[in-house]
């Protein structure tokens, strides 16, 4: 059964007292449900998989490899060989890095569990260290399997963006993002749910403030 990003009346609450604008937007969009993955070494994999491709090709590998492999796990991943990874559709640079990283994993190198115990800002180090796992990547993974209440992603292109078409800016460089962040924290991953849905085009008439390109 699909298990979505928890959150309620407290954390919007919350973020309609602090930004009207805001508080516009969680109205117009109602409850936002997003997609997560508990199991923090699956949903690495299912990250790992999606890097450079469509969404499409993404949910259809992800799929095959579900469907190979039952429950993705690192001794499942390593029982088999990096030829049979391969064959679900995955580069072989992916099969590096999801096979690297049930190694470390596996042999108690890399504790994934001891992970729930550090702050954000720690986890994030933490996992950006995994070959194939940037920055972007860990506060998805945050965010997305973790549920961690405070992510809000300077890298996102469409957080980003989402942020110009509510706040009508030309750009966010880091002193505005900064800005957004304190405003909205304890609860930023809520607010970026509906960053991400306005970006997304769900409020009709918005648009992207950004300079046009020559």
């Amino acid at each position: 059964m699909e298990q979505y990003f928890q959150h309620g009346n407290t954390e919007l609450f919350y973020l309609k007292s602090k930004d009207k604008r805001l508080a516009g937007i969680i109205e117009k969009v109602g409850k936002v449900k997003r997609r997560v993955i508990p199991d923090l070494f699956a949903a690495l994999v299912h990250s790992i998989i999606g890097q450079q491709i469509s969404t499409k090709a993404h949910e259809s590998i992800w799929q095959k490899t579900v469907a190979k492999f039952g429950e993705v796990t690192p001794g499942s991943i390593l029982s088999v060989s990096a030829e049979e990874l391969q064959s679900v559709g995955l580069s072989f640079r992916k099969v590096e890095y999801i096979r690297f990283a049930a190694e470390k994993i596996r042999s108690g190198e890399f504790d994934l569990n001891a992970l729930y115990d550090m702050p954000d800002e720690e986890v994030c180090a933490r996992l950006s260290s995994l070959k194939g796992l940037g920055v972007w990547s860990a506060e998805m993974l945050m965010l997305f399997s973790m549920q961690r209440q405070n992510i809000l992603s300077f890298g996102d292109l469409a957080i980003q963006r989402g942020l110009r078409m509510i706040y009508h800016h030309r750009r966010i460089d880091r002193r505005l993002f900064e800005k957004y962040r304190r405003r909205f924290s304890p609860y930023n991953s809520v607010a970026s749910l509906y960053i991400w849905a306005v970006a997304g085009g769900a409020v009709e008439g918005m648009k992207d403030y950004a300079p046009k390109k020559r």
